[in-house]
């Protein structure tokens, strides 16, 4: 990534500017698009839970860090503990005191002391350094009185390693039997999708998930395999000649020719049944009944008749000028959040998810088809 004010490296060679720019922008989408997919995961497991984004100290370097950051809100995180990546990109800051800071006070209980009073209005204490049912709730609690003493509000606790689900639910009671029942509790410790879901079947009370170094990293799936390659070429009197990339791994077949992609929604539910690829030519009139098949199993196919559809394509760049109205990070988030909802929870399941399909128009198909009789030997 390259920061204001840094030099760009520029090649004059053609063929070496557009391999620079597919290596960019492949960077950029590929990385951003993985770890936002991987926060939606997990925003998706806490169930309305915040979470807070937790893994400069694990990414892999700086530029992974800020902009992992970044992505993991576009995901759905509300925070991060990444100061720079809330400078860069104006998202709220969040975090909690670390272990040192408890060990470095000659007790558990003066070190939340010191904590409480040097940040008044958002003490959120690490208690399990020691003892977490032992002594970092008690002393918790007993801060937190003095606190209010004091007219002081505290937000809270968070727990970093132990059994989650145990931990939480006992110092849940404890909190509560001491008249906090306004205390948020903060649970993390290489969490992921999958460890979240599964604490909250166990009735864990967490108010507040800290994920780091599984999200940052995309640990369960650490590649998005975003590609870039030539689809079709326009010749200077308009002609268009669409391109394939032929493979021996029927996976890396590309679709040909310039293309336009839409989404297809029932129309009683709203949910997205499909998404539609055509020829950029094509004409699909909303309302007629519209046949979409599977390009791999061709006689599985379906009419659609109650949809409506959304062209989802863009226009960003035209003649070397940006023409699009550029999106807060806010709003980002917020468009990411309502498309995921328009999926139905069977395509969203972590185990054996149903397929979302990605269908091909019959001219599409035809024409791929035709590429692939004339140019495989």
């Amino acid at each position: 990534m390259v920061f204001p004010g840094e030099p760009i490296l520029t090649v004059k060679a053609p063929v070496m500017e557009a391999q620079l720019v597919e290596t960019a922008i492949l960077n950029i989408l590929n990385h951003q698009t993985l770890i936002a997919t991987k926060a939606a995961k997990v925003c998706y497991a806490a169930k309305g839970d915040a979470v807070m984004e937790f893994g400069l100290r694990r990414a892999q370097g700086p530029d992974a860090g800020i902009y992992g950051s970044r992505a993991s809100v576009i995901g759905g995180c509300g925070s991060t503990s990444n100061v720079l990546a809330g400078q860069l990109f104006d998202i709220p800051v969040a975090g909690t005191h670390a272990h040192s800071w408890v060990m470095n006070f000659p007790s558990e209980y003066e070190a939340f002391r010191a904590y409480a009073e040097t940040y008044p209005d958002n003490a959120l204490l690490l208690v399990d350094t020691y003892d977490t049912l032992g002594s970092g709730v008690p002393n918790a609690i007993r801060v937190f009185r003095e606190m209010r003493e004091k007219g002081l509000k505290p937000k809270g606790i968070r727990l970093d390693s132990g059994d989650i689900a145990y931990l939480t639910r006992e110092a849940r009671q404890m909190l509560d039997e001491a008249g906090w029942e306004s205390c948020k509790i903060s649970a993390s410790n290489s969490l992921d999708e999958y460890i979240i879901q599964d604490i909250l079947r166990q009735g864990a009370k967490v108010d507040l998930f800290g994920v780091g170094e599984r999200m940052i990293t995309s640990k369960s799936d650490p590649v998005f395999g975003g590609v870039y390659k030539l689809a079709a070429i326009e010749k200077e009197d308009g002609t268009i000649v669409p391109k394939i990339k032929i493979s021996e791994n029927v996976g890396k077949i590309t679709n040909p020719h310039f293309k336009k992609v839409y989404r297809i929604f029932d129309k009683a539910t709203g949910k997205a049944e499909a998404d539609y690829i055509t020829v950029w030519d094509e004409v699909i009139e909303e309302g007629q009944p519209l046949e979409l098949f599977d390009p791999d199993a061709t006689w599985k196919r379906r009419t659609y008749t109650d949809y409506t559809i959304k062209p989802l394509q863009e226009k960003i760049f035209e003649h070397g000028q940006l023409v699009y109205q550029q999106p807060t990070l806010p709003e980002i988030q917020k468009y990411c959040r309502e498309q995921i909802d328009t999926l139905w929870d069977e395509v969203k399941r972590f185990e054996n998810p149903h397929n979302y399909y990605v269908d091909l128009s019959q001219k599409l198909w035809d024409i791929k088809q035709d590429l692939l009789r004339k140019n495989y030997r």
